[in-house]
């Protein structure tokens, strides 16, 4: 499959000519499998901040696996975490949160928890598990660079919830609850996969189109003059209302259909080259 084979989502407007901010997925996206900027990015984020473009990060980690990246790139931009659950300025301070509703937090928990899915909480700066030592946990901790709070009851944190992560090495299981979920939920919660091995619960107005807007609103940027990248299904709200949308080639079809363009994958320069291709012709309002 060529990077623009891809066929662009029923009804979705035609890519903008005029680019003035680029908000973009990290994991699977901006980073290589390694969880490393590749030297290209760096690059390509100087040639847009040097053109006035600024450079927001929208991942569905919590706040402490996003700071680190956004200080090492020299930004000074908001970002959004959680998939927009916690939005914060380029200075770390909150802007906006959301929470779950109780009901919802226990109905989710309990849908886990019938599938042997390993459920996490996230509140605030808070990671809470009930296992240290399960499943993706050790992974998650390396990731964040974050040790969990272990505790064998959730009911103190069930009013303070920003996001439940379910982890599972089935991942056909998660695809299939992604919707059982997604419809328990239906008008309480966003429901999707962030990767392959996790499934994310969110307050119904935190995905990543809310926090694309939300991060165009405190820089005075409207939907249609910001591109967008990313590569998994919680990427795709942003696809459908963003200016310029880019799926790195490591995404399905299905998440590709949604985007304007497909580039090369994450571990081999598609964040670049999809900045150098689509983006950057379009900061002076003339599409190549």
């Amino acid at each position: 499959m060529k990077v623009d084979d891809i066929a662009r989502h029923d009804a979705k407007p035609a890519p903008t000519d005029h680019v003035r901010l680029v908000v973009t997925d990290m994991d699977g996206t901006l980073l290589t499998p390694e969880k490393q900027v590749a030297r290209s990015s760096v690059e390509m984020i100087d040639r847009l901040r040097a053109a006035g473009v600024a450079v927001c990060l929208v991942s569905s980690r919590a706040p402490v696996g996003i700071e680190r990246y956004h200080q090492a790139l020299n930004l000074n931009t908001p970002y959004a975490a959680m998939n927009g659950a916690v939005v914060r300025d380029g200075q770390g301070k909150t802007l906006s949160t959301l929470t779950l509703p109780v009901g919802a937090v226990k109905a989710t928990i309990d849908m886990l928890d019938v599938h042997e899915v390993d459920g996490w909480l996230f509140c605030g700066s808070d990671w809470i598990v009930k296992d240290e030592t399960a499943g993706y946990v050790p992974h998650e901790q390396k990731v964040l660079g974050l040790a969990p709070i272990v505790t064998k009851d959730f009911g103190p944190w069930e009013d303070k919830v920003g996001k439940i992560t379910g982890s599972s090495a089935d991942y056909d299981l998660l695809g299939r609850l992604e919707g059982e979920i997604g419809q328990l939920l239906e008008g309480q919660a966003s429901v999707a996969c962030s990767a392959q091995y996790y499934l994310d619960i969110t307050p119904l107005n935190a995905n990543k189109g809310y926090a694309l807007c939300e991060i165009g609103r405190q820089l005075g940027v409207e939907p249609h003059e910001i591109a967008c990248l990313g590569d998994m299904q919680n990427d795709v709200p942003m696809f459908d209302i963003a200016g310029l949308s880019i799926a790195m080639g490591n995404a399905s079809d299905e998440v590709a259909s949604h985007a304007h363009f497909t580039t090369d994958t994450n571990d081999n320069e598609g964040w670049a080259k999809a900045v150098e291709r689509w983006i950057l012709p379009r900061v002076s309002g003339s599409a190549s």
